[in-house]
């Protein structure tokens, strides 16, 4: 049985995905937070949170990593931890610097660094040699406007240490960049009260559909487990409207952009890590958007899941002792999984969502959830302000995301204006 450092976490659905995996393998956890009411304010209604199933919560300020590092060598020498982990990616170079100070399995504390932050990533991808998108790194306004110009719209202007899709809008002129780069910058400290850096990345805009690419590596082996496709709306925005796994591809792109998303993990030099690599299919062939030192989000280590039978979250807690994991692709029944999301267009109050009362029992759907009457609702502009999900399945191809979407279709959310 191992004993693992938990390092914060998402409240979405890998706050279920890791304690559960941990516990199903006979292992235990400490939680290690700053602020646990973030998550108690997040339980749902009626049950624990599963993070209160750790064998210890400890709170520390895990924004602190120099007064960190000593505290948790102190806790390391009481309770005997076998591994660190965590989902949240503002602290996955955190818990990478804990793994190295404490002697213990991890990526390379350089590699999730960079894979963190934009600009790091474009820089070690370019100076690997992946062709990629033409970029400007910008200190500020002036460097911004002047990188544009040279760069040529459209472009993709992009925060470099946020996630989610936050703040990330596509801009067609200096009207547009102006009032994207002003946004921004009135975003200064991110969710977790963790100060940003005061740059953005400035890309040229790649055309064609985006995939991302699973992989998990271990020992200085990469295993790809599969292709996911994504749907984008919410222009300027690019909100991820849906997914579905396996990727409905033909195999030479599939081996492109897998041989794509190996050479991504190889530039920046991550190992023994489960990564999600998000990469656009162009004319010109497979371009790195960005690389997630982590399990896919969004529900997408689910559909994996239901597709493959292998568990990522089960994946991440193996790789973070040590141990080589399970990757066995297993007969499920199911052919292909889709996730779509109910996106708001209006800000306002939930009243209730037309339609949604039949949708967990209907033919093919595996999940269903939906927000509460009288959630507060503001128009989307990244992946956090979703008001539901349905995931649905194919046993016999690739009609999982018709299935998803035709039944979000017969949704109508009814939202009150403020």
């Amino acid at each position: 049985m191992g004993h693992l450092l938990m390092v914060e976490s998402w409240v979405g659905s890998m706050s279920r995905l890791l304690p559960r995996a941990i516990r199903e393998a006979g292992h235990e956890f400490t939680f290690l937070t700053r602020d646990l009411h973030h998550y108690l304010r997040s339980a749902p209604e009626g049950t624990a949170h599963p993070l209160l199933s750790a064998r210890n919560v400890v709170q520390a300020d895990t924004n602190d990593p120099a007064a960190l590092l000593p505290h948790v060598g102190q806790l390391h020498a009481a309770l005997h931890f076998d591994g660190v982990l965590t989902s949240c990616d503002y602290y996955l170079p955190t818990a990478a610097r804990i793994a190295a100070r404490l002697g213990l399995p991890g990526p390379p504390v350089r590699a999730v660094t960079d894979a963190c932050r934009k600009d790091a990533t474009r820089r070690a991808l370019d100076r690997a040699g992946l062709p990629g998108p033409r970029f400007a790194v910008c200190p500020d306004w002036t460097a911004t406007a002047e990188a544009a110009r040279d760069l040529g719209y459209p472009l993709v202007l992009k925060p470099v240490d946020l996630c989610a899709g936050m703040y990330v809008r596509r801009v067609d002129d200096e009207a547009g960049l102006a009032a994207a780069h002003r946004a921004l910058a009135d975003f200064p400290v991110n969710a977790r009260g963790q100060l940003r850096a005061p740059v953005v990345l400035l890309e040229e805009l790649l055309e064609g559909p985006e995939v991302s690419v699973e992989t998990v590596s271990s020992g200085g082996t990469a295993h790809v487990v599969g292709i996911t496709d994504k749907s984008v709306g919410g222009a300027p925005a690019f909100v991820e409207t849906g997914h579905m796994f396996p990727a409905a591809l033909d195999r030479a792109r599939a081996e492109e952009a897998a041989a794509t998303a190996l050479r991504a993990l190889d530039a920046l030099g991550l190992d023994d890590v489960v990564a999600h690599t998000e990469i656009k299919l162009t004319a010109d062939g497979p371009r790195v958007i960005e690389v997630n030192p982590r399990p896919a989000g969004n529900r997408i280590t689910e559909l994996v899941r239901h597709v493959t039978g292998i568990d990522l979250a089960a994946a991440c807690v193996d790789v973070a002792l040590g141990r080589a994991p399970d990757l066995t692709n297993r007969t499920t029944g199911i052919r292909s999984a889709a996730v779509s999301f109910l996106v708001p267009e209006t800000a306002g109050t939930l009243q209730h969502i037309d339609g949604a009362d039949g949708v967990a029992g209907a033919p093919g759907v595996l999940e269903a959830s939906f927000a509460e009457p009288g959630t507060a609702v503001k128009a989307s502009g990244s992946n956090n302000d979703y008001l539901g999900h349905v995931m649905a399945a194919d046993p016999g191809g690739h009609g999982a995301r018709r299935r998803a979407e035709d039944l979000l279709a017969g949704l109508t959310p009814k939202v009150v204006a403020p």
